[in-house]
């Protein structure tokens, strides 16, 4: 009791007491069990089974030929790796070099900072790329490709800018401060959660409307139409960036790390010096802004950016109560 593995009205269980037990019996109790005492390796197999009944993710620890059926039948078999036996080893799905159950903890929270950062760089570069898609595909239908809002090298540079070190740079980002205090994912749960294919669909219907907006109010002067759109497309794709650093925390909670603005300082620094250059300004098909166009732009940028934070927050106060309904 003083180390808190049981508590009042918890329920202890003895290996005579578990073989005595069917599994449906052992199920409709297991979740109030704590401590389990002079258990056999098949007491550990039907104890994983209960568990698993009841919709759990299990995970088994155990070094013993004995253990390797409930290690195989576990979600996640945790074996030895020092007094581990052999069969113990093959039948599990991790195995500590060190034997040591604090790296158990170190392995799940380096697992799902990994996993969070790949929904943040999926969910970056789909966002950024369907709003291109929409924006270029849609006037091209309405308008013919000579009203193309952007020409070839524009959408390859833009693809190499937002996509390149800003997306890499989130793969590096740190690790959200909740990681450790969620339930675990549902297993079945598909990398496109709710809160990714949130993000994505406001992509169409708050980016969409105002790159549309700005090309078709300027669509009399095509060259000046596609640098408002060029300018657009970079600086709100920048920008968007810093939204994920974090899919569930703001900005403020989640500052950007250094490699993130460091990318960020670096691609807008690149366009600024391109921009000099008329040979490739010409090759975009564009102007050279004013900085009234950037001001207005980047006011944009930071609408979108308001616009994500508050998608954010709606979609923090629906995963809270369900965490803590996990707990």
């Amino acid at each position: 009791m003083e180390l808190g593995i049981y508590r009042d009205g918890d329920m202890v269980l003895t290996g005579p007491e578990l073989e005595k037990m069917d599994e449906q019996a052992l199920a409709a109790v297991v979740e109030r069990v704590t401590v389990y005492a002079r258990v056999s390796p098949m007491d550990k197999l039907k104890i994983v089974r209960a568990w698993k009944q009841k919709g759990h993710v299990v995970a088994m620890t155990g070094d013993g030929v004995n253990d390797a059926p409930a290690l195989k039948h576990a979600d996640i078999g945790i074996a030895m790796g020092i007094t581990g036996t052999d069969v113990a080893k093959e039948a599990a799905d991790i195995v500590l070099s060190d034997d040591n159950f604090a790296t158990i903890v170190k392995a799940i929270e380096r697992g799902r900072w990994v996993y969070d950062n790949i929904k943040k760089y999926l969910t970056y570069l789909m966002r950024a790329n369907i709003t291109e898609v929409v924006v270029l595909g849609g006037v091209v239908l309405a308008m013919g490709p000579e009203f193309l809002p952007l020409l070839p090298a524009a959408i390859l540079y833009i693809n190499l800018a937002t996509d390149g070190l800003p997306a890499l740079a989130l793969g590096l980002s740190p690790a959200d401060p909740d990681i450790m205090r969620r339930p675990p994912r549902n297993p079945k749960e598909s990398v496109f959660s709710l809160e990714v294919r949130t993000l994505i669909l406001f992509a169409v219907i708050i980016e969409c409307p105002i790159f549309l907006w700005m090309f078709f109010s300027h669509i009399g002067d095509l060259e000046y139409a596609r640098t408002q759109i060029f300018m657009m497309f970079v600086l709100i794709e920048l920008i968007l960036a810093l939204n994920f650093r974090s899919l569930r925390y703001s900005i403020v909670e989640a500052r950007p790390h250094k490699w993130l603005l460091i990318a960020i300082a670096w691609e807008l620094l690149l366009i600024a010096v391109l921009l000099q250059f008329g040979a490739v300004r010409e090759s975009f098909g564009i102007a050279m802004p004013s900085m009234r166009d950037v001001g207005i732009i980047v006011a944009m940028g930071f609408g979108v950016l308001i616009s994500v934070e508050i998608v954010k927050a709606f979609l923090r106060g629906r995963t809270v109560p369900e965490q803590a309904l996990a707990r």
